[in-house]
């Protein structure tokens, strides 16, 4: 009866948050503490990529104790960091980190706000883009290739790729010619086995409709009868996901790993049939970026452009998109040309 007592007693102290931390942990405890209990409902993956991100200063920083760091041994922990990019990602999690610390009354500041995290000043590189031409070749080269219809339906609407992974026939009104963006498919580690999880969008605003072109409506018809063709071969679905639109060869869920390597085939093919072409290398994202483009290059409003995106504010797609393309750049050449004559 005595036992009982303490465990409840336990337990209401723990709902309390009376026994979850002290101002003697680690860094490595808090780490543990702060994504069970701050990041508990994040996703499984966000969860994943935030846990590599610290992995990089576990070893530096991770053993220390919470009152007892400092700007200068993170600040070197930072340093030993290979590029600006991974200072900046462990950076982020070190100061969400340190403020939830902060809070919780086991630290008087948070120190991570101050590293600096640009360090070898990289050359931000310039999103790669494909051309008109660039973009004829590569379909060209992909037309027998398993991912065919969705490079056509990525470059027709601007799609995340786990958008397109986890794309339902349900998510499609052919009758109104849009599709209803609602969910993400992810492909992870959890426990040492590699799993997929749907789930909803990041934000509000990735939740969308996109309005198809004729293009897109007659790509998705015809990856509709493909499909039909794997599944009269006997190919069983993964259950769970029987209704997805883009599959494998062998009728199971996607990832950006099979994507890539489909790409990667797809390269050697243009490079082989195109041997003094300079063909710069292409990612699965590079679709949302040609998109992108290609709307910028038709004059669609930004604030349109940004919300088939799904980008969750207009700044980010202005960012990321306000660069200029060579046809971009000789036809507004020409029509200052013209304009100038005519006056």
């Amino acid at each position: 009866m005595e036992s009982k007592k303490k465990l409840r007693i336990a337990r209401q102290e723990d709902d309390a948050a009376i026994n979850v931390v002290h101002s003697n942990m680690t860094l490595d405890e808090w780490f543990d503490k702060w994504i069970s209990i701050c990041k508990k409902n994040c996703r499984d993956n966000t969860k994943d990529t935030y846990t590599r991100h610290y992995k990089r200063v576990k070893d530096a920083l991770g053993w220390r104790k919470l009152n007892k760091l400092n700007l200068m041994v993170m600040q070197d922990a930072i340093n030993n960091l290979e590029t600006d990019n991974q200072r900046k990602n462990s950076k982020k999690v070190l100061v969400d980190m340190l403020e939830k610390a902060y809070a919780s009354d086991l630290i008087v500041k948070n120190i991570a706000k101050q590293i600096n995290t640009d360090i070898t000043r990289e050359e931000k590189k310039m999103r790669r883009v494909l051309t008109v031409e660039e973009q004829e070749i590569f379909l060209k080269e992909a037309e027998n290739t398993i991912y065919y219809y969705l490079f056509i339906v990525a470059l027709e609407t601007g799609m995340r790729l786990g958008e397109l992974a986890g794309l339902q026939w349900k998510d499609i009104d052919f009758k109104k010619k849009v599709i209803h963006v609602r969910h993400s498919l992810t492909y992870f580690s959890k426990n040492g086995k590699y799993v997929f999880q749907m789930h909803p969008t990041k934000t509000n605003k990735g939740l969308r409709d996109i309005p198809l072109t004729a293009i897109a409506i007659d790509a998705l018809h015809q990856q509709f009868f493909k499909k039909k063709r794997i599944v009269n071969q006997g190919k069983e679905p993964l259950e769970g996901y029987e209704d997805l639109v883009f599959v494998t060869k062998n009728n199971k869920p996607t990832t950006q790993f099979l994507v890539g390597e489909c790409i990667e085939g797809i390269m050697r093919k243009i490079h082989k049939h195109n041997p003094d072409l300079i063909f710069e290398r292409v990612t699965p994202h590079c679709f949302r970026h040609t998109f992108a483009t290609r709307c910028l290059e038709a004059n669609i409003p930004l604030k349109t452009v940004s919300q088939i995106l799904g980008h969750s504010q207009l700044q980010l797609t202005t960012d990321l998109y306000m660069h200029v393309t060579t046809d971009m750049l000789f036809d507004s050449l020409e029509q200052f040309e013209r304009k100038r004559h005519v006056g």
